[in-house]
């Protein structure tokens, strides 16, 4: 707890492009507040234990008083730490299900990213003409929830779009799909977040959001046929 004046003041030098508490859509800001929520009540605790600490050496000493001490104990230390733990819970599922893909019943635009030793194989499902392909780039509507549907060729990967929502794992033979949304038109950076080899630090990807009249130009540009970098 001490940390966390020094991690706001850090978190304000953070490269805006990939820093998670500049949310650029629904599931992020969702992670966004339950951040600022957990750093800002980590502060009050430290202050409240601050002051506890400074009360007890500065008070003079006398005779115990076993029932307030009862109750401190089993409010600070069974009730309080309960009632937390249950609201991060509720938070946390409510986060989650922001990401939980759309039923069968809805239409939504999808994009399958297949991860590789180190790059990302893009393959626009819903172009208009028939599926689209790219390296490392992404080409969405802004406005409307997406599905980035993920696969590994190779090892485990994790995609995260930072201003967009949280990490989801691209594990060989398996398929995982994370629901995103950019509220804005733009440019959003992302990394791989798994360890995968020695170049995974050069690994990078790039969404870009656009008006529904842009997003068919924007696609018409990119390969009919599989492209590799």
């Amino acid at each position: 707890m001490v940390a966390t004046p020094t991690l706001a003041l850090l978190a304000g030098c953070a490269d805006g492009r990939l820093s998670a508490l500049d949310p650029a859509g629904p599931a992020a800001a969702s992670i966004a507040n339950i951040w600022n929520i957990m750093a800002w009540s980590a502060a009050a605790i430290l202050v409240l234990m601050i002051a506890l600490a400074a009360r007890a050496c500065l008070r003079r000493p006398r005779s115990e008083d076993r029932s307030s001490a009862r109750l401190l104990l089993v409010g600070g230390g069974l009730v309080f730490p309960g009632v937390v733990l249950l609201a991060l819970l509720i938070y946390g599922l409510r986060a989650g299900d922001i990401q939980a893909p759309l039923s069968n019943g809805h239409e939504v635009y999808r994009v399958h990213v297949q991860a590789h030793q180190w790059w990302w194989e893009v393959t626009h499902l819903d172009a208009p003409d028939g599926p689209r392909h790219a390296v490392n780039r992404i080409h969405v509507p802004a406005g409307v929830p997406f599905h980035i549907i993920l696969t590994s060729n190779d090892v485990i990967h994790s995609f995260w779009i930072p201003r967009l929502g949280g990490k989801i794992d691209a594990i060989p033979g398996r398929r995982n799909t994370i629901r995103l949304q950019a509220d804005e038109p733009g440019v959003y950076d992302g990394v791989c977040a798994e360890f995968c080899g020695a170049d995974h630090a050069n690994m990078p990807l790039q969404l870009t959001a656009h008006e529904e009249a842009d997003l068919v130009g924007a696609l018409q540009q990119l390969s009919l046929t599989r492209v590799t970098p």
